[in-house]
């Protein structure tokens, strides 16, 4: 492992170290994560763990940070062309689906927001201030069809919430327990919120 570790740049080391935090943050929650197991499954010292991140905080916040930003930089550019096509089925269908897919690709990652969430409110914060963006541009969205005549008037943030918590909630009953409840396929299933959705939101006709 030491010969490993002399190969590593600095970049490399200090992505190692937040790869071992995402898992271990997830499997033994923040409390629980001792500095010298971040170490131990980086191959390094704990003064080398510290040359990167001056606290387990600081290797939390490192971790929220980059997975918010690309988190928001790849659901940015799957929505705009629903969005400048002003396709609201295609866009919420798609704003759906990529929420899952986050769920079922990094289970590691959600896992650790939700574990670190209970032990400490502080941290759990953070994480809801990185998703600030993203709920204020499916806001703005909201607003946006909203002035169009498209949706009738409602207070958008709340309407962006209710579409949300219909997805997170699925989500997380898939990721949490053997969850038997709703029948059918993924997309079975968004497709049936975003109508669920958009019929309640849509003007009356």
């Amino acid at each position: 492992m030491p010969t490993l570790n002399q190969r590593m740049t600095s970049e490399e080391r200090r992505a190692a170290i937040m790869g071992a935090g995402e898992r271990l943050f997830a499997e033994r929650g923040f409390r629980g994560t001792t500095t010298r197991a971040l170490a131990d499954a980086v191959g390094v010292s704990e003064p080398v763990l510290y040359e990167h991140f001056n606290s387990k905080r600081d290797l939390y916040a490192a971790i929220v940070g980059a997975k918010s930003r690309e988190g928001l930089t790849i659901g940015t550019a799957l929505l705009e062309p629903y969005a400048k096509a002003r396709d609201d089925r295609g866009f919420f269908t798609c704003l759906g689906e990529f929420i899952l897919d986050q769920y079922t690709g990094d289970p590691a990652y959600i896992r650790l927001l939700l574990f670190v969430a209970l032990q400490d409110p502080d941290l759990a914060a953070l994480f809801h201030e990185h998703q600030r963006e993203g709920r204020e541009c499916l806001s703005h969205y909201i607003r946006q069809r909203m002035e169009e005549g498209a949706f009738r008037p409602v207070d958008p943030p709340l309407a962006a919430r209710a579409f949300m918590g219909m997805i997170f909630h699925h989500a997380q009953a898939c990721l949490l327990f053997p969850d038997d409840f709703v029948k059918g396929s993924r997309k079975e299933v968004v497709a049936g919120m975003v109508d669920i959705f958009l019929r309640g939101i849509l003007p009356a006709r």
